[in-house]
């Protein structure tokens, strides 16, 4: 099984699948293809283009089987390892855990696009400064607050791990890039998210990916939309 992602510093679609298959202890083989652009003769996009008509990251291999999209690889995986739980064992948890993966799938636009994911750098000037002038990328944070705090307030106290469903999840994999947002920019949590937040970057799943994320060193201008250089 091979899993092709992107840059870690940037690439938050990438550690959704990667965070929870090696969380999961799932063997893959990782094959990173670097940005250098997304334009059609870039090496990137020549590269995945070969791997999948969409040209995009991430995407699992398995055996002739190509699977794209963070959502359809969480429950193939799912699917195929049905010993992991990767979901929650319980129906309504399970229900709530895959409208929480549904919502970051297709919404926070705002907190996406203004706060674009970048473990490497510290960033809450910016934070500070988004937050006062972009209402809707306000109205995101404050949705996550409450979907998370919701949520750990039902389930957290049911395992020792204290994600969001009590063991870890796809959930908790598919909140991890904007758990690096809030990190990056110093987005306000109450007590108990900015709490669970800790917890998952301790998990040692999401704990390696930040640590290679550190070390990566491929600063790329066009995911850099406040920094001219890694010092800025």
């Amino acid at each position: 099984m091979k899993l092709y992602v992107g840059n870690k510093n940037y690439s938050s679609w990438s550690m959704r699948p990667w965070v929870l298959l090696t969380q999961a202890g799932i063997p893959f083989e990782e094959v990173k293809v670097l940005f250098d652009s997304f334009a059609p003769e870039s090496n990137f996009k020549q590269t995945m283009l070969q791997v999948s008509p969409r040209g995009q990251v991430p995407v699992l291999v398995d055996g002739d089987l190509t699977v794209t999209d963070t959502l359809a690889i969480a429950e193939y995986l799912a699917e195929i390892f049905p010993g992991k739980n990767l979901w929650p064992k319980d129906k309504v948890a399970r229900a709530k855990a895959r409208m929480a993966c549904a919502e970051m799938h297709s919404g926070f636009t705002a907190l996406r696009g203004h706060c674009m994911m970048n473990i490497e750098a510290s960033l809450p000037h910016i934070g500070q400064i988004v937050m006062r002038d972009k209402p809707a990328v306000v109205a995101d944070v404050a949705r996550v607050e409450a979907l998370l705090g919701g949520l750990l307030g039902a389930y957290a106290h049911t395992h020792p791990d204290g994600m969001l469903f009590g063991a870890f999840s796809i959930a908790d994999s598919y909140f991890a890039p904007v758990v690096m947002r809030f990190k990056t920019y110093v987005l306000p949590a109450n007590k108990a998210v900015a709490a669970y937040m800790d917890r998952l970057c301790a998990m040692p799943g999401v704990a390696a990916w930040i640590a290679e994320a550190m070390v990566e060193n491929e600063f790329r201008d066009f995911e850099e939309p406040y920094r001219l250089s890694p010092v800025n």
